[in-house]
């Protein structure tokens, strides 16, 4: 009689032997349900919503259309049908994301679950600076003069190109 498990009582399928979370397992089944049924696609903005890689699907239909999300090289509306092995390039909140699509999706599912239907090939996010914040004050020292302003404007790099600095 063939078994699931292994001589020490591990479920065989658990990458490195280890048991599976039945949380993220009732996920990944309810995923599974929510798959598309042969034949049927899965459209872009909606996918990209499913991953967890935009907030919402309305997010994800304006960033098509602004030509912020391209499928194997080409920019493509928010109804673009999806399949197995696309890349998708996703530029939003300043950083890109590349991901090769591994399960198709339709419905929004948790983050465990989210990261088993891509490969993610993104470029690491820019470091972030370990700077005090620019133009911070005081509670108590009063309204900022005139100079103390401009040297505020002047962290932040605020002020205006090819204005002279010293008024």
């Amino acid at each position: 009689m063939a078994s699931e498990h292994d001589e020490g009582g591990r479920d065989a399928g658990a990458p490195g032997g280890e048991t599976p979370d039945p949380k993220t397992t009732t996920a990944v089944a309810a995923a599974e349900a929510a798959r598309p049924q042969h034949g049927e696609t899965v459209r872009v903005d909606s996918w990209i919503w499913a991953v967890r890689l935009i907030k919402t699907r309305s997010l994800g239909a304006t960033a098509c259309r602004g030509g912020h999300v391209r499928v194997n090289g080409e920019r493509v509306k928010p109804a673009y049908a999806l399949r197995v092995g696309d890349e998708v390039r996703l530029r939003h909140d300043g950083r890109e994301r590349v991901v090769v699509v591994k399960r198709l999706i339709r419905k929004r599912v948790g983050a465990p679950v989210a990261v088993q239907c891509y490969l993610d090939n993104s470029p690491p996010p820019p470091p972030r600076e370990a700077v005090a914040p620019a133009g911070i004050r005081d509670r108590g020292t009063g309204r900022p003069t005139k100079r103390d302003r401009r040297e505020m404007e002047r962290l932040r790099g605020l002020h205006a190109p090819g204005h002279p600095e010293g008024h």
